[in-house]
Order: C-alpha cells, then structure tokens, then sequence
C-alpha cells in the first residue's frame, strides 16, 4: 500500500494552508501555528527548507497555482500522483462536471467515508482501520481503503473489532463531529449509511477543483 511518509506538519507548511492531516490533533496542537510576544496566535509563513523563503515574497504562476492546488488535494485525501490521475480519468469518463466528479471520487472512497462518520480521528488512522478489517460494507469486510462506495452501501464495524480502542474512542468523539448531509449514522451500533452522491456544496474540502482540471488539461 503506497502511501505519502512526508511529514504531516511539513505537507502543511508547503502548501501555506491547514490540511488537517492529523485530524483532531489539528484543532489543538498545531506545530505550524506560533504564538508573539503579543499573545497572538500567527500562522508561519515560511514553507519547509533552511532556504524556504516568505510565501508573500514569491508570486507563483499560472501554472504554479495550478500545481500547487493539486497537490493539496492530493495530500487531503492522501493519495499519490498515479492514483490521482487514475481517478480524474474517471470523472473526465462520467457525465457531468468534471472537477465535482472528482470530488466525488474521492469522498466516496471507503476510508475518507469511515473519517467523514466519525469513526476515525484522521483520514490516516481511517486508513489503517480498514486495512486491519475493522469494518464491514454489506455484511462483508473489506481491508481496501480505495473502495468506492456507492449510495446504499451500509458500513458496520465488524463485531470482533467492537472493543478495540480505536472504536473505544470513536465512540467518545461522535457527540463532537458532525455528520455530512449524505451519510447517516446510527451511535449505538455504529452502523452508517451512504445515502446519496455528495453534491458539491456539501463537500467542505477547501480547493479550487477547476484548477486541478486546467493544470491536467495542458
């Protein structure tokens, strides 16, 4: 299973902007904030390198913008760049919009769903749930965080794993994250729902997807 060992603090930094990598841990210890003399919380505007310089002084280009927008994305949803590619081949297949297609991709995939419930503090401890065979779809476990999910599909977690302490502390988090229009969850048994394809206005992922479309349209 490929994955992205960068440090999470330092994706951060490179893209100037909060991606919330490490989930809660985000909200309440976050390395890249610093506090003044003044008391005042700062973000550090310096990108990763003993060289970075100050992002205000460097003014990107078209396509630097472009490039940089994709690999926000990228990191969000902590997928490489042949996957990424593989999964814009199929929103450019589907009818519709071809950035929100992608969107759609992505949220649908099984271990950002599992975050999205609130059964995971982080799109990466989602990850490494599902590949531990944590939880079910239909009654079936599946270990393959890329699983698309489809409106319909029911997610469980698998009896065996239901005094883990991942589950344990989900448990205790699901009064405190709220639940996207188009899942539905039931906190006693831990049982969810997709009820339909997330539109774009309830996909809360802050890029600029049309963005992501021009740089691959070169």
């Amino acid at each position: 299973m490929a994955i992205n060992h960068d440090p999470r603090c330092r994706q951060c930094r490179r893209e100037g902007v909060k991606l919330y990598l490490k989930g809660d841990k985000c909200y309440t210890n976050c390395t890249l904030e610093k506090t003044s003399k003044d008391g005042k919380t700062r973000w550090r505007d310096k990108p990763p390198g003993m060289h970075g310089a100050p992002a205000f002084q460097k003014k990107l280009t078209e396509y630097g913008v472009q490039l940089r927008e994709k690999q926000k994305l990228r990191r969000i949803y902590r997928v490489l760049e042949k996957q990424f590619r593989n999964y814009l081949k199929e929103a450019l297949r589907r009818p519709g919009v071809t950035g929100e297609n992608l969107l759609q991709l992505l949220e649908l995939r099984f271990d950002n769903v599992i975050y999205r419930l609130g059964l995971a503090a982080s799109r990466a401890q989602a990850r490494q749930l599902v590949s531990h065979r944590h939880f079910t779809i239909n009654g079936q476990r599946v270990n393959i965080p890329s699983y698309i999910l489809k409106p319909g599909d029911v997610i469980a977690v698998h009896e065996s794993m239901m005094q883990s302490g991942a589950i344990k502390e989900a448990r205790e988090r699901l009064s405190k994250r709220s639940l996207p229009a188009w899942l539905d969850l039931n906190p006693r048994d831990l049982v969810g729902r997709v009820l339909a394809v997330p539109t774009r206005d309830q996909i809360d992922t802050n890029v600029r997807e049309q963005l992501i479309i021009e740089f691959y349209s070169r």
